[in-house]
C-alpha cells in the first residue's frame, strides 16, 4: 500500500488531489501550503518540482515525514510547465484520485477559492477559476499585461472553439476519470499554451464546463516567468492545433 493509498476526502465527500508545479517558489510554498489545508483540510497536495536551485524541493521532502498528504515528484531539471502538468494529471490517474485542483503555486492563484472549485464539478467536469467572468477580477496588472491575456484568450476561443472566457488560467479542478479519457503523452504544448490545449483536448472527449469567479492576485514573492516570446509561443501551438482539428481522427 502505498502512502497516496490513504483516505482523502474533500468537502463533497471526493478524493481530492491538489496540484502545484514548481520552480523557484520556495517562498511561496512555505505559506501556501498551510494555507491550501485551511480551506481543504482533508486534500492531498502534490508539488511537481523542476530541481529548483532555491531548494524547493528540498523544503517539500522535509514537511513529508510529518505531513502524510504531502506528494513530491522531483525532476531532473526546468522540463517545462505542460511536462509538469502532465506528469501531475498520470499521478492523479493512477493513484484514484475522484478530483485534481491545480493552482499555481505563487498566491496568484488564492486557495480560498478551492472549495468554490470543488463544487463547481459537482454538476460539471470541468471547473475553471475565471478572472472574466462577473464577480471575477485581476488586481496587479499594467495595460500590457492585461492587453496579452486578453489577446491569448480571444484568439484561443477563435481558433479552438471554446466557449469559456478564461481559456490561460491554470486555477482549475477536474474530474480525473474525464483526465484519463486523453491520453496526455500526446499533447502538442510543453509550456503556457498547454492550458488552452487541455481545454481543447476535453471539449473534443465530450466534458462540461463552468466558470467560477476568482480574484487573481500578483504573485508575493519572485517573478512571473510568461513573457512575449511564451504568448507568441502559445500563439502557434494553438494554430497547430486548429489545423489538427481539420485532420481525420485515427
Amino acid at each position: 500500500m502505498t502512502d497516496t493509498e490513504s483516505t482523502c476526502e474533500s468537502t463533497n465527500g471526493q478524493r481530492t488531489l491538489v496540484t502545484l508545479c514548481t520552480y523557484n517558489e520556495r517562498e511561496n510554498i512555505e505559506l501556501l501550503l498551510p494555507e491550501i489545508w485551511q480551506h481543504l483540510p482533508d486534500a492531498h497536495i502534490l508539488v511537481v518540482d523542476d530541481n529548483s536551485p532555491d531548494g524547493t524541493g528540498e523544503y517539500v521532502a522535509s514537511l513529508q515525514p510529518t505531513h502524510p498528504n504531502l506528494h513530491l515528484l522531483r525532476r531532473a531539471g526546468k522540463l517545462g510547465l505542460g511536462t509538469a502538468t502532465v506528469a501531475a494529471f498520470q499521478y492523479g490517474i493512477d493513484n484514484g484520485f475522484d478530483l485534481l485542483a491545480n493552482l499555481d503555486a505563487d498566491f496568484s492563484h488564492p486557495p480560498r477559492f478551492l472549495p468554490a472549485l470543488v463544487r463547481g464539478v459537482e454538476s460539471f467536469d470541468v471547473a475553471i477559476g475565471s478572472r472574466y467572468v462577473s464577480g471575477g477580477k485581476v488586481d496587479g496588472w499594467g495595460l500590457g499585461r492585461h492587453f496579452m491575456s486578453r489577446s491569448i484568450n480571444l484568439y484561443a476561443r477563435l481558433m479552438l472553439g471554446l466557449s469559456t472566457k478564461d481559456n490561460s488560467g491554470s486555477f482549475r479542478c477536474y474530474r480525473v476519470n474525464k483526465l484519463a479519457e486523453f491520453d496526455w503523452s500526446k499533447s502538442r504544448a510543453k509550456g503556457y499554451a498547454f492550458q488552452e490545449e487541455i481545454l481543447f483536448r476535453l471539449k473534443n472527449v465530450g466534458c462540461t464546463f463552468t466558470e467560477v469567479p476568482i480574484h487573481f492576485e500578483e504573485r508575493r514573492f519572485g517573478h512571473t516567468k510568461i513573457s512575449w516570446k511564451e504568448a507568441v509561443s502559445a500563439g502557434i501551438v494553438l494554430c497547430q492545433l486548429r489545423l489538427e482539428s481539420f485532420l481525420p481522427r485515427r
